[in-house]
């Protein structure tokens, strides 16, 4: 009995197996069917797709890079802090050490620098009037300002210099960049799901007696649903592809762009950017046509 029992279980099983491989046929089938009848305009729809992914990685991958280079540039800066003539030079190391952000300290005593200036200028023999020099280093580029005036407010401190204009151009740089990336993305989101949506209203609107003569039969929404979801990945997924191919020459620009500015490059950035683009691609697509059907069959 027992055994009837679990012979009767694998049965049950495989028999469900064999159902689901069958749907899953079907569907796939479907969803060929679908794009054949498309026919030319399959063209255009890809190609589409291509161009506005292509562009939106382009720039995703410029701004990724840009932000490289501003912050690589934004490390070579450096806060020249003057310290006053009776300062204790270990002191004032001490308290600039402890601000935030702080990363590198490089001091310049005021003998070595005294002693290494009159190597390049003849000088005649006169009382040293360089101060202590502090050149410091800050982990963001960002946060040079906050570090500068916490500096100035020292006792030990005569006068603080750094490159506040280039700091400044190089941080606007860098937001402008981040901005103009999001606001890529929502528009190619936007026009991704927009020309899918009015794809698939076509389909629909030249399959529309026969899904009608489906769901009469009695057939599930979902297997009505799913070729058309399927459908708007593939486009999505053919546009991708073709869109990884200029952001792949970009790339190589780039690398000459870090090797000329001797910026560290992550092997890793590129994947990232490809994984993007091929989400955005595939799953704004399928969610275009999932809201057309929707829409357009209320299912």
């Amino acid at each position: 009995m027992n055994n009837d029992s679990i012979n009767s279980n694998r049965r049950s099983k495989a028999s469900i197996i064999v159902t689901d491989i069958i749907i899953f046929y079907r569907v796939l089938m479907e969803t060929i069917k679908g794009i054949t009848q498309a026919g030319m305009m399959n063209i255009f729809i890809i190609g589409t797709m291509a161009a506005i992914l292509t562009i939106f990685g382009c720039i995703f991958r410029t701004s990724i890079a840009l932000g490289s280079v501003v912050k690589e540039l934004g490390k070579v800066l450096e806060i020249s802090v003057y310290l006053k003539p009776d300062a204790n030079l270990k002191d004032a190391v001490y308290e600039v050490r402890n601000i935030p952000s702080v990363d590198r300290i490089n001091v310049i005593p005021k003998q070595k620098a005294w002693t290494n200036f009159r190597k390049t200028v003849d000088l005649p023999n006169i009382e040293n009037p360089l101060p202590d020099t502090l050149h410091v280093r800050v982990k963001s580029q960002k946060d040079i300002k906050q570090v500068a005036k916490s500096i100035e407010g020292l006792k030990e401190v005569e006068d603080v210099k750094y490159a506040h204009e280039l700091a400044e151009k190089m941080r606007e740089v860098s937001d402008i960049s981040h901005t103009a990336t999001i606001i890529i993305l929502i528009v190619s989101g936007f026009l991704t799901m927009f020309i899918i949506n009015n794809t698939i209203q076509i389909v629909i609107a030249s399959k529309r007696k026969e899904i009608e003569i489906m769901r009469l039969m009695g057939v599930s929404d979902w297997y009505i649903r799913m070729p058309l979801v399927l459908q708007g990945a593939f486009y999505g997924l053919s546009g991708t592809l073709i869109a990884i191919i200029p952001v792949l020459i970009l790339q190589r620009y780039i690398d000459k762009t870090y090797e000329f500015f001797a910026v560290p490059q992550n092997p890793m950035t590129i994947n990232v950017v490809i994984a993007t683009i091929l989400f955005m691609g595939v799953v704004f697509c399928a969610c275009g046509s999932f809201v057309s059907i929707k829409k357009h069959l209320n299912i």
